[in-house]
């Protein structure tokens, strides 16, 4: 059955299509700010709602997991390896649509985030070496000498630093609306 890039008539059982179809039209119409945009919300330790933005980079209808990378190093990391259960919202106001995603996720296989990290910018690449995410900084001069030495030592082919990588986020309950 091919999907519409509105809601059908008859709504399925899974929504992942309408999901899939909506989330390319909004790339295609490059849709602002950004039409990967998904704010994640994962939880503190002791409980605390904490919630960002991050980039959805796929949408796999089967066998139905979205796709995002991160700094493993990051507060949001360590939230998700202390507790994997996330929620996640794309909303697309232009459009009239968001997507509501609650589910777990797990690490992408290493492969996956080679090629998605060599697939980057060279700047963003030095810069996930760089950066000490979610750690105070004294000043901007610190930060582009970190970028400084690590150009230095990786050059124009930097590999995937062991902390930084990709998850697969696993909805178990999916609304589109």
């Amino acid at each position: 059955m091919p999907h519409s890039a509105t809601l059908p008539t008859k709504l399925p059982q899974d929504p992942m299509p309408v999901f899939e179809d909506w989330y390319r039209a909004a790339r295609e119409q490059k849709v602002q700010p950004n039409p990967d945009s998904m704010v994640l919300a994962s939880a503190t330790p002791d409980g605390l709602p904490a919630a960002r933005v991050v980039l959805c980079k796929k949408v796999i209808v089967a066998p139905g997991y979205v796709v995002f990378f991160t700094n493993y190093d990051s507060r949001k990391g360590h939230e998700l390896a202390a507790n994997p259960r996330v929620a996640g919202v794309l909303h697309w106001d232009s459009m009239s649509r968001q997507v509501r995603l609650e589910g777990r996720v797990v690490h992408c296989p290493p492969e996956e985030s080679d090629a998605y990290f060599s697939s980057r910018a060279i700047d963003s690449r030095i810069g996930a070496w760089a950066s000490l995410q979610s750690q105070p900084l004294d000043s901007r001069a610190t930060l582009l000498k970190r970028v400084a030495i690590e150009a230095a030592r990786h050059g124009t082919a930097p590999t995937r630093p062991p902390h930084w990588g990709g998850y697969h986020f696993w909805p178990s309950r999916r609304t589109v609306v």
